[in-house]
């Protein structure tokens, strides 16, 4: 069976939250205004909080879905697309990308798995070269998104996404690698043989040091 790495996306593989950095292309689209940006327990909780609990988290990304009721997987795309060059690519680290090498000289492929919705993320791994993306999933009806939450990639729902896709592409998840900042995605490294605190926060930074987990900071 194959290896992977699976690496988190805010503020593991980029410096900071994904949809913060998009806020303002999202405003320009008309997808959210100000007071949502202010108010919205979705932006608030899912993508600036490092300390929120998991089902915290979840609620949080079910009702921020609600946001995305009326608006084009086309718009959503070209609106990512936009911004990758002047918003995004700016934002990412190079020390993971260095392990994206190294795990690939290694023969084994690498995904970005993050709570971000699945066309923000994939786009993000299709421009960096990734092999693959695990996002958070919005229901979709003539190509337009309901507002409904079919997928919450985050805590236990992360973990169970890279078991699904273990099955799928015959990974063996004891072999393979993850990586992340947050310790809402402990069931996340739980779930491969090789998990890694980057950039962690206090309470993954101790949950790592109890379990003899190794702890790396990307500052470049």
């Amino acid at each position: 069976m194959a290896a992977a790495a699976f690496f988190d996306l805010d503020r593991t593989l980029i410096r900071r939250s994904s949809v913060l950095a998009l806020a303002g292309s999202f405003r320009q689209r008309g997808l959210i205004s100000r007071l949502d940006l202010a108010k919205s327990a979705f932006w608030q909780v899912l993508f600036v909080l490092r300390g929120a609990s998991a089902e915290r988290v979840r609620r949080a990304s079910e009702d921020g879905m609600k946001i995305l009721s009326g608006f084009t997987v086309e718009d959503m795309q070209a609106l990512v697309g936009d911004a990758m060059e002047p918003v995004l690519r700016p934002l990412v680290y190079d020390e993971p990308l260095h392990l994206v090498r190294r795990h690939r000289e290694q023969g084994e492929r690498v995904y970005i798995v993050s709570a971000t919705l699945q066309e923000i993320v994939q786009h993000i791994a299709d421009d960096l070269g990734f092999d693959g993306a695990i996002g958070s999933t919005c229901e979709i009806a003539d190509g337009v998104y309901t507002g409904r939450s079919l997928r919450a990639a985050h805590g236990e729902g992360k973990a169970e996404a890279i078991r699904e896709l273990a099955t799928v592409e015959g990974l063996d998840l004891a072999a393979c690698t993850a990586y992340s900042d947050s310790h809402t995605d402990v069931p996340f490294l739980e779930a491969v043989g090789h998990p890694v605190a980057a950039n962690p926060d206090r309470k993954l930074r101790r949950i790592a040091r109890r379990r003899g987990w190794p702890v790396i900071r990307f500052a470049s």
